[in-house]
């Protein structure tokens, strides 16, 4: 957005730039930063003896580009300025230290994107970093976001779920680690000389999982011959829709994490555990933000039957079809909601054409988040191998396992003196496959999905949609 500001004494008309990314800094700091990735290793240092490296006086060079791009765009963000400031001395720091591996401790911790969640509010953040779902390696990214936060969503955020550490975003740009799947801003990310005790944000990109759902949704139901209630047709075709969609169910999903009857350190870190854990505890999350819909459209609040057509047709038709079988939890949580309401009789497959019976979804779906829930309940008496047998004959109730799995023949079938992380070694990689259906459904989606790569709500054929 230009404005037109009129200076004093005068009538000369000076544009003034609004948007970050509409002044002519920010494609120099683009630049220069996509100049840097590839000199970088996989830890985000620069080996000047390697093959193809460049002087470090070309690397200091490039590093003063994007310093001098952060100061001329920083003050279009003055809630940002101290976190600008951070970043330009971790940036000096680490050219003049040799560009060995990065240390942006100190600007990480100045970046408080939670501390005033103000609609539309710009950021410009510029840290070395994998992504999550996208660059495995701590790359220096730039991305220019916007936050998300309308009057609705803080309301139920204040009285409800609370929250105060999520942030919903959107792209306005960014440079090659973002042009992949992920949808996620996390400081856990980047590249520190120390962990934190406890970070204070973490931030979803919710226009790109819109878009995303948007386009795989519509490709599924294409191809599945599936009859949408007409409120739900809509929901596909309208990217405002699908994002306070996303909001509401990524604000109920991350809080839901440590909360309820939890066994122990839900999200596991630091753990090696089974992998359909990590896809039951992500599905209860997901289940959970289901339920709490349900609860909402009851009550009146407008975005919460999306929601959880949401959660359903992403679950059931993307991520049990996407990204490799290595112990893939996400895809596992996907296939259990599919195959416990076809099980239920609420998904049906039948000459070739799926259905569903509208009016059940709810029940049978709270049905398999309250299994679940017991599974949580019940295991906070277990000890711990006990509890992943819990987990895994939930799981293969409905789901066939693997017929070499040494898991789906019981106990005796495994050296019960190793500790349980190294029974951990004997699950297999793809431990529950891919039934017959997903199997086909997932030859056809895979142009679809990959498609759908660096994907966001600006992208022509959102827009255009």
């Amino acid at each position: 957005m230009t404005e037109i500001l009129v200076q004093p004494g005068t009538e000369e008309k000076v544009p003034s730039v609004s948007r970050v990314i509409d002044h002519p800094a920010w494609p120099v700091l683009k630049d220069a930063v996509e100049r840097i990735r590839p000199w970088q290793a996989k830890d985000g240092s620069i080996d000047f003896t390697a093959e193809g490296a460049p002087d470090r006086a070309d690397a200091e060079a490039a590093v003063r580009r994007v310093i001098g791009a952060v100061e001329e765009l920083s003050p279009l963000l003055p809630h940002d300025a101290a976190y600008h400031e951070a970043l330009v001395k971790d940036l000096r720091r680490w050219a003049e230290g040799g560009f060995e591996v990065p240390d942006f401790l100190d600007s990480l911790m100045a970046f408080q994107p939670a501390a005033h969640r103000e609609h539309g509010r710009q950021h410009l953040v510029v840290f070395p970093m994998y992504t999550q779902n996208g660059n495995p390696n701590r790359n220096l990214e730039a991305v220019v976001l916007r936050m998300v936060w309308p009057d609705w969503l803080a309301e139920l955020e204040r009285t409800r779920y609370d929250n105060p550490l999520f942030c919903a975003i959107t792209f306005e740009d960014f440079t090659a680690g973002y042009d992949t799947n992920s949808a996620v801003l996390f400081p856990e990310t980047v590249a520190v000389r120390e962990a934190p005790e406890q970070f204070s944000w973490g931030a979803i990109f919710c226009d790109r999982e819109a878009a995303r759902f948007r386009k795989v949704t519509a490709a599924a139901v294409g191809l599945l011959g599936l009859e949408l209630p007409e409120d739900i047709a809509g929901l596909i075709h309208d990217q405002q829709r699908c994002e306070d969609a996303y909001v509401l169910w990524d604000m109920i999903h991350d809080r839901t994490h440590s909360h309820g009857e939890l066994p122990f350190d839900p999200f596991m870190i630091k753990q090696r555990q089974p992998f359909w854990m990590y896809g039951l505890e992500e599905l209860r999350c997901d289940l959970t933000a289901f339920k709490e819909a349900v609860k909402l459209e009851a009550e009146g609040v407008a975005q919460a039957r999306d929601v959880q057509y949401a959660v359903l047709f992403d679950r059931m038709f993307r991520f049990p079809v996407t990204g490799e079988r290595v112990r893939n939890y996400d895809g596992l949580g996907g296939q259990l909601l599919f195959a416990y309401l076809h099980q239920h009789d609420v998904v049906r497959w039948k000459d070739n054409k799926l259905s569903i019976d509208w009016e059940r979804v709810p029940q049978v779906t709270n049905q398999l988040c309250a299994e679940i829930e017991k599974l949580y309940r019940d295991g906070i008496d277990r000890p711990k191998l006990v509890h992943w047998f819990a987990g895994y004959e939930l799981v293969s109730t409905y789901l066939a396992p693997h017929p070499a799995s040494k898991w789906a023949k019981g106990p005796d079938a495994l050296d019960l003196t190793q500790p349980p992380r190294k029974l951990v070694d004997d699950v297999l990689p793809d431990e529950f496959p891919l039934s017959m259906f997903y199997e086909a459904l997932s030859r056809k989606l895979k142009k679809v999905i990959a498609s759908t790569r660096g994907i966001t709500g600006n992208s022509p054929e959102q827009v255009a949609a």
